[in-house]
């Protein structure tokens, strides 16, 4: 355990020395630390939720463990890594638990060291999973943040484009506009932004280990070509309607509970959500048909076939997901002519709009 705890020791050490792109809530994540609140950092894998950790714990001496470790699958002496951690970093006030639902219990452990008076930092990449265990364990001891690849307003800054006085030159409307394009395609997966790779083999490359090691893995899936064909058919249907019976003809599945749980897997790892029609009867509300949205523009594109690009479908989810970001409680509206409203949006106050 000793040697596990070491090398993961050196990996915080490494991702410290790097330069990152300041994460939008990144203030507020810091000012958190000051109370003893469980953070729970939730969201796609590889979007950046270590990074963000990183970014809040800077200048902190902080444990770091990363449970997307094969070697520590199934583990289960916990007293034996609390002393291993005590033995690498010595007393520390801050623990960082990266990929925490991968540890069997987690919950139970988590919840004892908060006890003991440690400050936590958890990241998971399933929502379910943490948010059935917080609620059952850890009611009223935590506040959750949720990371999402990058905001167009963190792809700009990542590019080096700041907003300012000069936007109402018509050259920097093109560089905007350009770069504009370049989001609707690639997405905002850090990698992709920052790095030189070939985004789609990366992003296709992603959806892939994200279906067969967080769903097919986890659930014991036996039919795993239909789950990838049902995930890429919503993410290649991205901001359209849809019904569970409906999929079920398409793609052949045997039952439209097979399909309801196969896409309720989908939207707990993060590949898609989705929204219902407003509607201020409940039976209708479920009833109706659900629209989808992708996390990700660039998965979208890395996953269908070359066409031309259909910008308003993108706009429509990237509007989505920025409402989504934002914390929003969204749905979709159809008027009485059979009109479409794309988003309809619940306030605190004033209702919907």
């Amino acid at each position: 355990m000793i040697n596990i705890v070491l090398g993961h020791r050196a990996e915080r050490d490494g991702l410290l020395k790097e330069g990152y792109v300041l994460r939008e809530g990144l203030e507020q994540a810091r000012q958190s630390l000051r109370n003893k609140l469980i953070k729970v950092i939730i969201g796609p894998r590889r979007a950046g939720k270590s990074v963000f950790a990183i970014q809040m714990l800077k200048g902190k001496n902080f444990a770091y463990l990363n449970f997307d470790d094969e070697r520590l699958v199934g583990f289960s002496d916990y007293d034996d890594l609390v002393k291993a951690i005590v033995q690498v970093y010595g007393k520390t006030e801050y623990l960082l638990f990266d990929e925490i639902q991968n540890l069997p219990n987690w919950e139970l452990f988590v919840n004892r060291l908060q006890r003991k008076g440690y400050n936590l930092i958890i990241t998971g990449s399933n929502s379910r999973l943490l948010s059935r265990e917080l609620a059952t364990h850890l009611t009223g001891r935590f506040i959750e943040f949720r990371i999402f690849p990058f905001s167009f307003n963190e792809f700009l800054r990542a590019k080096g484009f700041e907003v300012n006085e000069n936007i109402e030159l018509k050259e920097t409307q093109g560089v905007l506009l350009n770069l504009l394009n370049e989001y609707l395609t690639t997405g905002g997966y850090p990698e992709v932004v920052l790095g030189e790779i070939d985004e789609r083999g990366y992003l296709s490359t992603l959806f892939e280990s994200i279906l067969f090691k967080d769903i097919v893995k986890r659930y014991n899936i036996r039919y795993a070509k239909r789950l990838y064909e049902l995930g890429c058919y919503l993410i290649t249907n991205h901001s359209g309607e849809f019904t569970y019976n409906r999929l079920k003809n398409i793609l052949s599945f045997n039952s439209v509970h097979t399909v309801e749980n196969y896409i309720n897997y989908l939207t707990e790892a993060f590949l898609i959500f989705t929204l219902s029609r407003f509607s201020s009867k409940l039976k209708e509300q479920l009833k109706s048909p659900r629209k989808v949205y992708a996390y990700d523009l660039g998965m979208i594109d890395a996953i269908k076939f070359r066409t031309s690009p259909d910008t308003g479908k993108l706009m429509e989810s990237l509007t989505a997901i920025e409402l989504l970001r934002r914390g929003k409680e969204i749905y979709y509206y159809r008027t009485t002519d059979g009109k479409e409203v794309d988003f309809a949006v619940k306030m605190e106050v004033a209702g919907f709009i």
